[in-house]
């Protein structure tokens, strides 16, 4: 068997925290094994229709959707959906005979490996937060290996089936290579100046936005730098109140994010599962505010994960706007505080996280 490229399913999807991942191991099997042929499932209509063929991978959809809370009419098609997307699955599995399904979470994740599991296909779970979604919690039983990021994860998963990988990370973050007076000058900022980095992701985080809106004035009296990533929704507001200012610097999407890391003194940030992984190869002292608004509010448990082990600093979300600018304050100025929360962060970054879950992948095969 070890003679045949390898075939791999890889499943999942719905958000960037999953899709990434997805595409980071297809990389890493690619790196060691060039002709290895690698199919995707994700499920119609979602981001990863888009995302994955421009990774320049082959990918087809599932008629899946979410069962909604309350009973609608989209509940009531929920079924054959769920059906349909088994009986699609079946013959995906048959007509690409995978050697090993590999599931990121997200909608699709869940027919095509319960699919491959009946049919004999091991299979093997990464799960990037520290508290896992229902999909995942399922798959487990059946599972050869589950990959995660997190200590503790045998709350939810069977103990001998867990690898501690860590979360795939973007390689220009993994070494940041910019000296800071260069990175400082690529937004137009003072060299010698504390400098706070804020970013809610790409859609950008009202409450973040609205809690800097507030205190850009208390950062000019300060003296502090602010590079601040709004998102699309609020870049118009944030422009408008930082036209005259020196020190804050508002982006609607930042190119380059190495040099932001490499700029920043602190960074506020949500606690998605990616975010904290990245933050922990970054090394520098973070602020997180958890999003409310996700499932099972998983980024509260991420952030708390790092917050136990004094590796970050958490703000909940409705304290931010009363909060968020003091604190931020308060942390530039206790360089002791600041010392031991980059240590204790750097402790956890886990930077060859796509290559040991390739590995896994790979032992699977070889079994």
């Amino acid at each position: 068997k070890n003679m045949q490229p390898p075939r791999i399913i890889i499943s999942g999807g719905g958000t960037g925290g999953h899709i990434f991942p997805a595409i980071a191991i297809a990389n890493a099997v690619k790196e060691k094994h060039p002709d290895a042929e690698i199919l995707f499932v994700g499920a119609k209509g979602k981001m990863e229709m888009e995302k994955v063929p421009a990774a320049g991978y082959k990918i087809v959809g599932l008629t899946i959707a979410g069962l909604q809370r309350r009973l609608t009419l989209k509940n009531l098609s929920f079924p054959f959906k769920v059906i349909k997307s088994i009986w699609d699955a079946k013959k995906i599995v048959k007509e690409f005979k995978p050697d090993v399904a590999v599931g990121v979470g997200g909608y699709a994740s869940g027919p095509l490996l319960r699919t491959a599991g009946s049919m004999n296909v091991p299979t093997l779970i990464q799960e990037q937060n520290s508290y896992p979604g229902i999909t995942n919690k399922l798959l487990a039983k059946k599972a050869a290996k589950i990959c995660v990021a997190y200590d503790n994860m045998d709350r939810f998963f069977p103990k001998e089936k867990i690898i501690l990988t860590g979360n795939p990370v973007r390689k220009d973050i993994i070494e940041l290579h910019a000296h800071k007076e260069e990175a400082l000058a690529f937004f137009g900022l003072e060299k010698n100046k504390p400098t706070i980095l804020v970013i809610g992701g790409s859609l950008g985080a009202r409450t973040i936005n609205e809690s800097i809106l507030a205190y850009i004035k208390q950062y000019e009296t300060q003296d502090v730098q602010v590079i601040w990533q709004t998102g699309k929704l609020f870049i118009d507001k944030a422009e408008e109140a930082t036209k005259n200012s020196t020190h804050v610097k508002a982006q609607a999407f930042i190119t380059r994010m190495d040099l932001a890391y490499t700029a920043a003194d602190i960074i506020i940030s949500r606690a998605g599962a990616l975010s904290i992984s990245e933050l922990c190869l970054v090394k520098k002292p973070c602020i997180l505010v958890p999003s409310p608004n996700v499932s099972e509010d998983h980024q509260t448990k991420n952030a708390m994960s790092l917050v136990n082990k004094l590796a970050a600093v958490l703000v909940k979300d409705n304290e931010a706007i009363s909060n968020l600018g003091a604190k931020s304050i308060e942390l530039i100025n206790n360089k002791g505080l600041r010392d031991k929360l980059s240590n204790n962060i750097a402790a956890l970054g886990k930077p060859n996280a796509a290559n040991d879950i390739c590995e896994e992948v790979l032992k699977l095969i070889k079994n």
